[in-house]
């Protein structure tokens, strides 16, 4: 015994043909193309975060190796060098006129001494570097070895 439908024989038109061929609709394509626009403007937002922050660590880094150098300078002054005389903390000057402040181009350098902090026969010295919109303080101590 045949089932109903045995002797139909299914054909094709033209346009069912185009109705089952692959691809995307316009709908789709839109779609994705926005997704695409909003992870591409999440990726731009990114990239300017990232410029400002490193932009932000070089002024820094500038700012700490003018203070270093200053650190390593006044570390091998003698324990009794008039740069290093408590008086002269900015913007005073010490008994040799010094004014403990230096201007480089863009950056400005001073330090201030406090004798006998923290323990005696030690002086403590906070370097101070101004520039750009930034500050950055270095301190060190030097004892009178």
């Amino acid at each position: 015994m045949r089932p109903d439908n045995a002797d139909i024989t299914y054909t094709e038109t033209q346009m069912g043909k185009l109705k089952k061929e692959d691809g995307f609709t316009l709908i789709e394509v839109l779609i994705a193309i926005t997704i695409f626009a909003v992870g591409l403007l999440a990726v731009a937002a990114m990239q300017t975060s990232a410029i400002r922050m490193n932009s932000t660590a070089g002024k820094l880094t500038n700012l700490s190796t003018w203070g270093m150098d200053k650190i390593e300078e006044l570390s091998a002054l003698p324990y009794t060098n008039p740069w290093l005389q408590a008086a002269g903390n900015p913007p005073g000057m010490d008994t040799d006129g010094n004014t403990h402040r230096e201007v480089s181009g863009d950056y400005t350098i001073s330090w201030t001494v406090i004798d006998n902090n923290p323990v005696t026969s030690t002086k403590n010295i906070t370097v101070t570097v101004t520039g750009r919109g930034k500050t950055a303080n270095i301190s060190f101590f030097k004892p009178n070895i």
